[in-house]
């Protein structure tokens, strides 16, 4: 038997196992998570803006067909030179923008509108199908820090894990710049973005003013939400890199969770100078057309910006440069 085919067998022997040991679970007792919007639709693909990284980078002469050390958060990992099969079950689209290639993907990454051609033919696959990761032939594997099953994971290829928010929006491309070997590339896409985005928000405040709000407000048809400055959505760009003001109501509300559950009622109350609203065109948007809504100050002075929910969940550099564009349209028309 193939040590590949011997790894298949045993890796859906512990599937089965697992499976097993989950419905017994699920037969005495289980709990259920109140509903709230992702930071990102997977795991990762927000960054909170918290402080302080780990002494993350790879060490040692990068041999072109060989294999370096990377410290990782969770410790030292022996990583391809140069990975040619990566399965990113988070920060896909991170690893997109840097050229890498993808042999699995997750399927938020898929279903999203910036991503969804570039990777239409690869596989989706979740850390819940074990079988399929290791028909992905992966040489390097992406994973979230709280994956249950990075032990199997690790047994299928190197896999290297980031606990979503420990780094920056900006210092995690960097990261996985290092990882890829392409840190150079990472850090100079950082330095040009943040001097265009600084450049774009000294523009935008000359035109609104320099102590116009913003409040980045989104709906899922049943409920509202604003957002801190680490929710994605634009939020790194506008509040970190544009340096715009966020409302003093809203920074009271979203300090510690990032977010915060608005009745349509009071909308007008964390409702900025100008608001950004995260939508899906699929959804229900009736609350558009009623009168909690029109009498929002900056509605009536169409001061609204429209992002689509779905191409901004995440704060990697094509969504940046995506919304960087989005925002300079409408603050500056």
């Amino acid at each position: 038997m193939s040590k590949r085919l011997l790894l298949s067998v045993l890796v859906v022997l512990s599937v089965l196992f697992i499976s097993a040991c989950g419905s017994n679970a699920a037969n005495n007792g289980s709990t259920s998570a109140a509903t709230s919007p992702s930071p990102s639709a997977s795991a990762g693909a927000g960054e909170n803006a918290a402080s302080g990284s780990p002494s993350a980078s790879p060490s040692g002469a990068a041999a072109e067909n060989g294999t370096v050390t990377y410290s990782s958060e969770l410790g030292p990992v022996e990583v391809p030179a140069h990975p040619q099969r990566i399965v990113a079950l988070t920060y896909a689209p991170n690893v997109l923008f840097l050229g890498g290639t993808l042999v699995g993907v997750d399927e938020w990454t898929a279903k999203n509108p910036l991503f969804a051609d570039k990777v239409k033919d690869v596989p989706v696959v979740s850390e819940d199908n074990l079988e399929k990761i290791v028909e992905a032939d992966p040489d390097l594997i992406i994973a979230d820090a709280t994956s249950k099953n990075l032990d199997r994971l690790k047994e299928i290829a190197p896999t290297v894990a980031y606990t979503w928010g420990k780094l920056d929006y900006l210092s995690q491309q960097i990261e996985i710049g290092k990882l890829l070997n392409k840190e150079q590339e990472a850090r100079a896409w950082v330095d040009d973005f943040k001097q265009r985005a600084e450049a774009a928000g000294k523009e935008i405040k000359a035109k609104i003013g320099e102590n116009a709000t913003v409040s980045v407000i989104e709906t899922d048809s049943k409920n509202f939400y604003v957002f801190g400055d680490h929710w994605a959505r634009g939020t790194e760009l506008l509040y970190q890199a544009m340096g715009l003001n966020m409302p003093q109501q809203v920074k009271e509300k979203v300090t510690g969770p990032g977010y915060y559950t608005l009745s349509p009622e009071v909308l007008a109350d964390y409702a900025g100078d100008y608001i950004v609203l995260s939508r899906s065109a699929e959804g229900d948007n009736s609350f558009m057309q009623t009168d909690a809504w029109k009498r929002i100050p900056a509605v009536q002075n169409g001061h609204v910006i429209e992002i689509d929910t779905e191409a901004s969940t995440y704060s990697d550099p094509t969504t940046l440069e995506y919304l960087l564009n989005i925002f300079k349209d409408g603050f500056l028309k």
